[in-house]
């Protein structure tokens, strides 16, 4: 039997693990172990809006934020915008994440989660959230912001990416968030040859935190940046 785009991405998740070392005071969460209503409601999203054979467009992010995909393990989606657009609801939790917010304000104009995610499929090179422990508790962390986490997930970001190609994600333009992560993903790509080409944009929590008054243009050149592959030449 043929498994849909949905199947493949189900699949994926179910057999995450990162069995690597990383250096002492980072940690990396696996939201489907910690929370068994995560991986129910994740596989709700994607049988909502994948379950098809249509190959998509991929926006890669960072890595997952404990309170946005690090608890419902579908990325840029806290439980706000899970429950209030895409009409799931998780009863275990109830997170609000700064990124989400900007990110579904733009799926929105898009045309909606239904039109969007029939075109997009985002996810992370490291698919995990990652916190490091300050005096204060645990916050969470970017796999570039520190060396040697980075070389120590370096192998396992190549494997992932090679994972979410093969669930049938168009290689000829990759989209990306954020300008360091696109340093990053740059070098990767170098060294591992998977996309053709990649274009940069700015990462939701940078604009939500630092440019909120020219959200709209942000909105706008998403949208145009995303769609242009759609229209006729």
């Amino acid at each position: 039997m043929n498994k849909t785009f949905a199947d493949k991405v189900i699949e994926f998740n179910k057999n995450l693990q990162f069995s690597g070392n990383l250096p002492e005071g980072f940690e990396a969460m696996n939201p489907y172990l910690d929370n068994p209503e995560t991986m129910t409601v994740m596989e709700e999203f994607y049988h909502k809006y994948y379950n098809d054979f249509s190959p998509r467009k991929f926006l890669i992010g960072i890595n997952p934020s404990r309170h946005g995909a690090g608890v419902t393990g579908v990325p840029f989606t806290d439980t706000k915008r899970l429950e209030a657009v895409c009409g799931i609801t998780m009863e275990s939790a109830r997170t609000h994440e700064v990124s989400s917010v900007f990110m579904y304000d733009m799926i929105t104009e898009y045309g909606g989660a239904e039109e969007f995610y029939k075109d997009v499929y985002i996810n992370s090179p490291f698919p995990l959230a990652i916190v490091r422990k300050t005096k204060t508790g645990w916050m969470n962390a970017n796999y570039y912001d520190d060396r040697t986490l980075f070389e120590s997930v370096k192998d396992f970001m190549i494997d992932s990416l090679k994972k979410h190609i093969s669930l049938g994600v168009d290689t000829s333009e990759v989209f990306v968030l954020g300008k360091k992560n696109s340093e990053f993903i740059s070098a990767l790509n170098k060294e591992a040859q998977l996309f053709e080409k990649m274009t940069v944009l700015e990462h939701p929590r940078y604009i939500q935190q630092y440019k909120t008054k020219e959200k709209q243009l942000y909105i706008d050149k998403y949208i145009l940046t995303l769609k242009k592959q759609n229209s006729p030449e």
